[in-house]
């Protein structure tokens, strides 16, 4: 029989050798999850020894992972400002730095009395889901082209009760008829933002594994950023704001096509590598 102990030493050695960065912290989370418990609990059971299933099942997840399949796409959810969500290839995995983006919303609208956004691109939900459970006189409308996305969406809406709170419709933003979104207080969109170019330079597990459409407009990397301030003069109401996520070295691009289209407060947050990660404006 093999213990914890011994299956997590095992499969670090395993994923170190497979150029797996922290193989340990990877070994743990998935040898956590099928014991249902916490990574930390793990060092209370080193003699616990797992059983053929078990012993199985991990063995299923290690070689998912030396692939260089996500670890979130293993395990099949992920943390997201403190709310859980269930993620899979249909949608782009929840990164830390879009916290930076759902904590600035929430800082500038925490005291507005009730207000309409639009999120486009909405993927697995993480944006609006998290903006809803923080704030309650909102409500969401949350695009994407991909009826998986939405359906995940859907069900993570669910699982963190704020359903009746948004409205999830397939709608592709650079074709479809913007006059029957109606108008919004404020815009938001992580959209695909990488180029051509550099799309065939990523890592396995973004380029292999993660949706491509999410990825990459296959140009510049600013089609949506364009196609989507140009909408904003019609979708936004008097003094609405609109925040995207961007890319590294994108900012100062998508500042100047925001103040040529007459948005002014234009502003940026660095995320924690120093990129200008979050770019956000206003519509006078």
């Amino acid at each position: 029989m093999i213990t914890v102990l011994e299956a997590l030493n095992l499969s670090t050695d395993y994923l170190s050798k497979k150029n797996i960065e922290s193989a340990r912290l990877n070994a743990e989370l998935m040898l956590a999850h099928i014991l249902k418990c916490k990574r930390l609990e793990l060092y209370l059971m080193f003699d616990r020894p797992l059983d053929d299933d078990e012993l199985q099942q991990y063995r299923t997840f290690l070689a998912r992972r030396a692939q260089r399949e996500p670890l979130q796409y293993i395990l099949g959810e992920v943390e997201f400002f403190n709310i859980k969500l269930k993620v899979n290839r249909n949608v782009l995995i929840p990164r830390p730095e879009t916290e930076l983006l759902v904590e600035k919303i929430i800082d500038d609208f925490k005291n507005k009395q009730s207000f309409r956004f639009l999120d486009i691109g909405v993927g697995s939900g993480n944006i609006s889901i998290a903006l809803l459970k923080n704030i309650n006189q909102a409500e969401a409308f949350a695009l994407d082209i991909s009826e998986e996305a939405l359906s995940l969406a859907k069900e993570n809406s669910e699982l963190n009760e704020v359903q009746e709170r948004i409205n999830l419709i397939k709608f592709d933003i650079l074709k479809d008829n913007i006059e029957t979104l109606g108008k919004f207080d404020l815009i938001i969109s992580n959209p695909p933002y990488v180029s051509a170019k550099d799309y065939e330079t990523l890592e396995p597990e973004l380029k292999v594994y993660e949706p491509k459409i999410a990825l990459t407009d296959l140009y510049n990397g600013f089609t949506f950023y364009k196609k989507i301030i140009e909408l904003s003069l019609f979708l936004l109401n008097d003094n609405g704001k609109i925040y995207f996520e961007a890319g590294k070295d994108q900012s100062e691009e998508i500042k100047n096509m925001m103040a040529e289209k007459g948005f002014v407060n234009i502003g940026s947050i660095k995320d924690y590598q120093g990129i200008e990660r979050i770019i956000y404006g206003e519509l006078t």
